[in-house]
């Protein structure tokens, strides 16, 4: 049966919110397990589909692997499977990431080609291309790719874009290689570092991380490790502009404010009083209507683009004209078609959103198209008139575990509901 969000307009958030360990880490970290034999234990993963989905990844390639709440326990053979084709490789984007590790480990690897969120194209040519430069041959072949080397070597590599899934399969791939590799124009989200520490744990030799410039030095195996995953702070944002848009006051703890710099700081040009309180959480409190501001996504420390459906969402209520740019993926602009149905004011052009803001949205049906786009409906159903029906919550559970109860505890009428939609 399929399942919505009934979400009743009017609500003021206010209380404290807690947030989990990041969905942009954990995946990451568990196909890192990969590159030691033995057990490796994570703690404070977030309790979402995408973590059974990765571990039926890593079960396929001959791991054992355990979840307990928030703990993830990953035991690796020696003998070590190289073929990621499972069914569960087509359910998310993430499971791209063993690649590195099973060239690393395996020096071999065929890897289906994965799924995950409808939001744009994200070719895989700076992890092929990296992987060459190490001395792999990678091609793409039945719908899986396909990658293999008598041995990885250190080199001299530069992204074209600071790719955050091409940084990962690199830099894991060459903490194995013979050699030093350096990797230029990497990618510098917290998620990085993250899972720079727990390879470093593991033994790993590694240099620049949160830089642009990450120097590998490779060793000859590492060990398994105990780590934290670091607080999610997609999330973390999410709560923010919830705050904002609902002219609430929520505390949010579990994550590190100054990974949300340029987030907060857009918050406080809105018209919010945002608060650091300690180095995981913060406080925002919106008083009036928030005031129109203008967002440019790009690659971190810049505007995420997972956060651009809430900067549409905040901006569609806010008092004046905004313009929403992205730069990273094309398709991200579907959810200002749901927004529309909403009674938002939004045209589109390219790569450019103009959003005037209006008073107050109007309820309607609306679907998901991704995680983010998701949960920017519920939002925007929350500043609406009358009850907004969000559909396709699959997507919202991929990223967002118990949102409905934090809403509920925070003050919303938000209810899951079993149904079918009528479609008009």
């Amino acid at each position: 049966m399929t399942e919505h969000f009934q979400v009743h307009g009017g609500a003021r958030l206010a209380g404290e919110v807690d947030v989990v360990g990041a969905k942009n880490s954990v995946l990451k970290l568990m196909a890192a397990a990969l590159l030691a034999e033995g057990t490796t234990t994570l703690t404070n993963c977030p309790q979402i589909l995408d973590v059974p989905l990765m571990a039926e990844v890593l079960r396929s390639l001959g791991c054992t692997v355990d979840i307990e709440a928030d703990t993830v326990t990953i035991t690796t053979p020696a003998d070590l499977n190289h073929r990621a084709d499972s069914p569960a490789m087509g359910k998310l984007r993430a499971s791209v990431c063993v690649l590195g590790p099973l060239v690393g480990r395996c020096k071999r690897a065929v890897v289906a080609l994965p799924g995950g969120d409808a939001i744009g194209s994200r070719p895989l040519d700076m992890h092929q291309n990296g992987l060459r430069q190490l001395g792999a041959h990678s091609e793409i072949e039945h719908g899986c790719v396909v990658a293999e080397a008598e041995g990885l070597h250190g080199a001299q590599i530069w992204l074209d874009f600071p790719s955050v899934g091409a940084t990962e399969n690199i830099l894991m791939a060459a903490v194995l290689a013979n050699g030093t590799t350096v990797i230029d124009n990497a990618a510098r989200e917290p998620e990085i570092i993250d899972l720079c520490t727990m390879l470093q744990q593991m033994g790993g030799k590694i240099e620049g991380a949160g830089t642009s410039t990450l120097t590998v030095h490779g060793v000859d195996a590492l060990q398994p490790t105990e780590h934290r995953v670091i607080g999610d702070r997609i999330v973390g944002a999410t709560w923010a502009f919830a705050a904002a848009m609902t002219r609430g006051d929520v505390t949010v703890r579990g994550v590190d404010p100054h990974h949300l710099d340029l987030v907060l700081e857009k918050l406080r040009t809105a018209g919010a009083e945002v608060t650091i309180i300690d180095g995981q959480s913060f406080r925002v409190v919106q008083h009036d209507r928030p005031t129109a501001v203008d967002f440019v996504t790009l690659p971190y420390p810049g505007f995420a683009t997972d956060l651009q459906p809430f900067a549409i969402a905040l901006t569609s209520i806010a008092d004046g004209t905004s313009m929403i740019t992205e730069n990273l993926f094309e398709a991200r602009f579907r959810f200002i078609e749901e927004m529309v149905r909403l009674g938002a004011d939004a045209r589109t052009d390219g790569h450019h959103a103009v959003v005037r803001g209006v008073e107050r949205l109007s309820s309607a049906p609306v679907w998901a198209s991704d995680i983010r786009a998701g949960v920017g409906l519920v939002l925007a159903g929350l500043c609406s008139e009358g009850v907004t029906e969000v559909w396709d919550v699959f997507h919202i559970d991929r990223g967002y575990p118990g949102l409905v109860e934090n809403l509920v505890k925070l003050g919303a009428d938000v209810r899951r509901v079993a149904g079918e939609p009528e479609r008009n």
